[in-house]
């Protein structure tokens, strides 16, 4: 039997798309030759990720999954809505949260490697989706949260299946409040911030290339002012102050009556408890976000196909 490289398995697994193992089997049926290999796989279904590999990937579906005083969320994306609706799918979702809680693994390419329970890794696993599934898909990330005392509160907007949807949110609030008290909080705190999409926990966590940014709009618009430097400056930071305010979740109304920062809901169930309640962090994951979806001109592509 040839020797199998560590070189030939990459190269096969370029071409394909498929799992190290399948290329490294695949290989092995073909006594190393290349070609049959990729033949090999083709006829297993598992090259079939190739093609679809190079197609947007922006529909699918966010996970959310707590365990005691741990919460994680996992975005994985589809080519078409459809897809998310696949039983087989909605399984995989939910077994790569499960799998992130246990691992503690905090970003994609990390998780990707993580044993998946039916055998092999969920990076294989998913080739094989892929393969059965006929559509391109991708683990894009994951969120931890974690707290010493409390709770990590899951919400997800309009589920698809239980703990499965197009926004998810996860709410750390760490102190000695009971759970009766920490969880409806957090829930609300939860819907606030699918409904609100903050930036950041606090103004000082925004990222400082959107202030900047921030503040070259507004040093245009208080420009054409024509009032004076000294004015426009304070007109300026004005501007840049309330936006960090609106986009800062702890500074930001709360949706349920528009007029409450939500600092001061924390604080005033911290009084009423009277116990420690502190909203440690938060992640929101909406699908698909930052994603650039493809357009196409489906009349210049069947003009195309025909030869026009």
């Amino acid at each position: 039997m040839a020797e199998i490289t560590a070189a030939a398995v990459k190269e096969l697994r370029d071409r394909s798309g498929a799992g190290m193992m399948d290329c490294k089997k695949a290989l092995a049926e073909a006594n190393g030759d290349m070609e049959a290999a990729v033949d090999w796989l083709r006829a297993k279904g598992l090259a079939a990720a190739q093609k679809k590999s190079s197609r947007t990937a922006a529909e699918g579906l966010v996970g959310v999954a707590v365990a005691g005083t741990k919460g994680v969320a996992v975005e994985v994306n589809s080519e078409t809505d459809f897809v998310a609706k696949n039983d087989q799918f909605q399984d995989f979702v939910r077994t790569v949260a499960q799998v992130a809680l246990q691992s503690g693994a905090t970003d994609a390419e990390t998780l990707s490697s993580q044993a998946h329970p039916a055998g092999g890794t969920i990076s294989e696993k998913l080739v094989s989706n892929i393969a059965t599934i006929g559509e391109n898909q991708t683990l894009r990330r994951v969120g931890q949260l974690e707290v010493s005392q409390g709770v990590v509160v899951p919400y997800v907007h309009n589920a698809a299946a239980p703990g499965l949807g197009k926004i998810g949110v996860l709410v750390a609030l760490e102190g000695d409040a009971p759970a009766d008290v920490l969880e409806p909080l957090g829930k609300q705190i939860a819907m606030h911030i699918a409904a609100a999409f903050p930036l950041a926990l606090s103004a000082a966590d925004i990222d400082p290339a959107l202030l900047e940014r921030e503040r070259a709009i507004a040093a245009e618009k208080a420009a054409e002012s024509g009032k004076p430097a000294e004015i426009v400056a304070k007109m300026v930071d004005g501007s840049v102050a309330k936006y960090a305010k609106e986009n800062a979740l702890l500074s930001q109304l709360f949706v349920m009556d528009n007029k409450t920062p939500i600092a001061d809901v924390v604080a005033k169930a911290a009084k009423d408890a009277g116990k420690s309640i502190t909203l440690k962090n938060y992640v929101r994951f909406q699908l698909g976000e930052g994603i650039e979806k493809e357009t196409s001109d489906f009349a210049a592509e069947v003009a195309a196909a025909a030869g026009v």
